[in-house]
């Protein structure tokens, strides 16, 4: 037995797995192992010294007045044989190891200890990606089926199912890929990680991991609007007046706003620059178009903008897609009009 005590302090130290929970699962298999051997439901404990190996049964009987109705009672004549000091209502140990014990130990140990390691594995494996939870992880691409991409994270798998999938984005085996962990789920087979790619939370982590000033603080991200794989919006605050924040997530040559749109297989990213004023935060919103006045009206949560005429395609966007992202990423509805809309609708 010396050899399994070894082998649970090695594989302990090996899977980082305190080993008395090993020898604590190999005492509960024990139980089990000697109920099943010996026919018997009573209350039995097994002792492991974990220093030798040496295995003890010990069964506990309840001390009764008269005659043992079954195997967890014993009459108090025969208890006070053992200890004259026994009452009524004592419980009583009495060694109970079969001879032929360590045999049947050593069989179910090896069982229980590699069982007991692999759910204490997939244990550490839940815990750290739940604290993950939210953030990015990276991983390759394993394999794809029934549409969905499955994504190895290491000791883990990651799926992405369709309706968290770029619509057109193409998934090519062994590819390296950034996703965004939305839920982390216990399951019979181990943690489950479900993984997006069309979360404003990749958006906005994206950012954080690209922008210093972001990730120190001095940037805050307000807001964050997208329609995955055509375009997004991201509205951005900082409290320091020596701090461009729309500049600081441009970058130099527009490099880092671009590490992020290549990351996103080409999705435009419009950055604008947060105002405590709706009226100013909107027209900033529109972002690429001109803004020539807005009307906010504070109760219908409604702002009237009014464009160039040149600028008003632009202003609305493909199929609606630029009044769209600003609307979602202000929380007012918008209300587009050219000049020449306004100046008609004025002199009526």
């Amino acid at each position: 037995m010396n050899e399994l005590i070894l082998a649970i302090n090695e594989l302990g130290k090996e899977k980082g797995i305190d080993p008395d929970i090993l020898f604590q699962a190999v005492e509960d298999a024990l139980v089990a192992a000697y109920k099943k051997n010996s026919n018997s439901n009573q209350n039995v404990t097994v002792n492991m010294n974990k220093e030798t190996g040496e295995i003890h049964v010990y069964a506990y009987h309840t001390v009764v007045e008269g005659e043992a109705q079954n195997d967890d009672e014993i009459s108090l004549a025969d208890a006070r044989e053992i200890n004259p000091n026994y009452q009524v209502g004592d419980s009583v140990s009495v060694e109970v190891t079969p001879k032929n014990f360590g045999r049947i130990a050593a069989q179910n140990a090896k069982q229980v200890v590699v069982q007991r390691i692999r759910e204490a594995e997939r244990g550490q494996v839940y815990e750290r990606f739940q604290s993950r939870n939210q953030d990015i992880v990276t991983g390759i691409i394993q394999r794809m089926e029934n549409k969905n991409v499955y994504i190895d994270l290491g000791k883990v798998e990651a799926v992405l199912t369709p309706n968290e999938q770029i619509p057109g984005e193409v998934y090519q085996y062994h590819d390296r890929m950034k996703t965004f962990i939305v839920e982390v789920k216990r399951s019979t087979k181990g943690p489950q990680i479900m993984v997006s790619r069309t979360h404003p939370g990749l958006l906005k982590r994206l950012f954080e991991l690209e922008v210093p000033e972001i990730h120190d603080g001095v940037v805050e991200i307000k807001s964050v609007a997208r329609e995955p794989g055509m375009r997004s919006k991201i509205s951005v605050y900082t409290a320091d007046e020596n701090v461009d924040p729309v500049g600081a997530c441009v970058g130099h040559k527009g490099m880092r706003v671009q590490t992020i749109v290549n990351e996103l297989r080409g999705e435009k990213i419009d950055i604008v620059k947060y105002s405590e004023d709706p009226a100013q935060y909107v027209a900033n919103a529109l972002s690429p178009a001109k803004v020539v006045s807005t009307c906010v009206n504070e109760d219908e949560k409604i702002c009237r903008v009014v464009v160039p005429d040149y600028q008003l395609s632009l202003a609305i966007g493909k199929e609606g897609q630029n009044a769209r992202l600003a609307a979602k990423l202000t929380g007012w509805k918008i209300d587009i009009k050219s000049e020449s809309q306004a100046k008609a609708e004025d002199a009526e």
